[in-house]
């Protein structure tokens, strides 16, 4: 079996569409497959809209969490849900094109574990997330201390054996395509155009976005506590050279030179302790042990919906 994961959130106005492309191309790649939707708190008609297309279709799995857990969240609990020998991940707003998984499912055949769709080009209505989407994979591809594929985002497919291994993992702020790169295992690159969304706005926050980029840097790079070090050597050297050069001038005293000394001090103290406590904060996430997301329902095909109040927990069960 291939199941293909994928969350959703407010996508009444895509529902119809995603499942008829989707089903689409199953259905000619020649296995038994599953399409696992999890409805990730949605306020509009999502969840009905699913489960009207269960009814007619056997192939849809329904994951209802309890309430809006987030990206990272809604695509755990498919994942542990899911039940297939390999399982394609992707977003419910058509940016992924489903058309693209016969290549993976080709290239698990051959062999790969671990198959990352990698971007050639992407569509975007918002121009300045094309800026911030290659400022962000140029500071990645600098500081990370792994190798990541950049311009890799949720899309690929992970055999049975490479998942299992993913869900035993135990980050809470889980940067996907790092932790697919980081788990091994033999891997392909298929490439792709990543067009725009089909219909609807992005329903990820800027907010949202820099948090999910943050958590990239800080789970695979200490560079930037190495930065925060660096930073104090040259700010002593500055403040012993800006010290001398006033006494000579007989300005040593001064009060624009204190001020000028104060805030640079102050400005380099608060940078280090910034990084500091975004780090620090991850480490709090991490020893709570909380559950990355909470299922309220599995509607499976012809069976009563069950599973009500399972924990995703950052490490499987």
């Amino acid at each position: 079996m291939i199941s293909v994961a994928i969350p959703v959130y407010n996508e009444e106005e895509l529902v119809h569409l995603l499942h008829s492309r989707v089903s689409d191309v199953m259905n000619g790649i020649g296995e038994n497959w599953e399409v696992v939707y999890v409805n990730d708190g949605s306020k509009d008609a999502t969840l009905k809209l699913l489960l009207e297309l269960q009814a007619k279709d056997p192939h849809i799995v329904v994951v209802d969490l309890s309430r809006n857990w987030g990206h990272m969240g809604a695509l755990s609990a498919g994942m542990q849900t899911a039940r297939g020998d390999a399982v394609v991940l992707m977003d419910g707003d058509l940016q992924d094109p489903p058309e693209v998984i016969p290549e993976m499912v080709r290239a698990w055949r051959n062999g790969a574990k671990v198959v990352s769709a990698v971007r050639r080009k992407r569509e975007e209505s918002r121009k300045y997330l094309l800026v911030l989407f290659a400022l962000f994979y140029r500071i990645l591809g600098a500081l990370s201390d792994f190798p990541i594929p950049l311009n890799s985002g949720i899309f690929g497919l992970m055999d049975r054996q490479a998942l299992d291994s993913f869900l035993a993992l135990r980050e809470y702020n889980r940067y996907l395509p790092g932790l697919r790169a980081w788990i091994g295992y033999p891997t392909t690159i298929v490439s792709y155009d990543r067009k725009d969304r089909a219909a609807g706005d992005g329903k990820l926050s800027f907010v949202s976005r820099i948090k999910y980029a943050l958590d990239a840097i800080t789970s695979f790079s200490y560079k930037p506590l190495r930065l925060s070090f660096a930073l104090g050597i040259p700010a002593i050297c500055l403040a012993l050279i800006t010290a001398l050069a006033l006494a000579v001038s007989g300005n040593l005293t001064g009060t624009a030179a204190i001020l000028a000394s104060v805030f640079f001090m102050g400005g380099v103290q608060l940078f280090c302790v910034g990084v500091l406590a975004e780090y620090i904060g991850r480490i709090y996430d991490e020893v709570r042990r909380r559950p990355i997301s909470l299922i309220n329902a599995v509607h499976r095909a012809q069976e009563v919906p069950s599973e009500a109040g399972q924990e995703v927990l950052p490490a499987a069960a």
